[in-house]
């Protein structure tokens, strides 16, 4: 399994995609430590700025809208512009502000669905993270709470339908199981 640091050194290594700056993808299942693990990266590197991209879907059902709205966030950053995205307020399922982000030297996004193909020529690294479905389960009902369990539910069958259709797993350039 690679560290936080080798997770960086590899993105580091390599060269700069998102205009001169990084853009590392933490994608995979939910629940599997995606959070954890940008979390620690953005510890070793404090240029970096760190996108939860559960704060881009539009609600539990959003999974398919995601990619655009990454990408619309991403391309404007390429080509050395600020870029933004809206956040999703889940309390009030509405959208709520934008956030602006300025190009830097490395982007973490991490969440399901962070790394779509449409924008594979701006992922710099794609890291993809795993665990069984019944820990996640487990997690993220801790997390969200039992009377959450029937989005959950829903949420792993979408997500195992987004990461076929996007061949996530394939593409990634590491695996982490946790």
């Amino acid at each position: 399994m690679a560290s936080p640091s080798e997770v960086l050194a590899a993105a580091l290594a390599r060269p700069a995609t998102l205009g001169v700056g990084r853009l590392i993808c933490i994608d995979g299942l939910a629940g599997s430590g995606k959070t954890t693990l940008a979390a620690a990266i953005a510890a070793l590197a404090p240029e970096a700025v760190v996108i939860g991209t559960d704060e881009m879907l539009e609600g539990w059902r959003g999974l398919p809208g995601l990619g655009a709205s990454i990408e619309a966030l991403l391309r404007p950053l390429a080509a050395g512009q600020p870029g933004h995205w809206w956040r999703w307020d889940w309390h009030s399922d509405d959208w709520a502000e934008a956030h602006v982000v300025a190009p830097g030297p490395l982007l973490i996004l991490e969440g399901v669905g962070s790394a779509a193909s449409s924008y594979d020529d701006l992922v710099t690294l794609l890291v993809w993270v795993e665990a069984d479905r019944e820990t996640r389960l487990a997690r993220g009902l801790a997390r969200d709470g039992e009377d959450q369990r029937g989005h959950w539910l829903t949420w792993l069958d979408d997500e195992t339908a987004l990461h076929e259709r996007e061949n996530t797993r394939a593409r990634a350039d590491l695996v982490i199981a946790t």
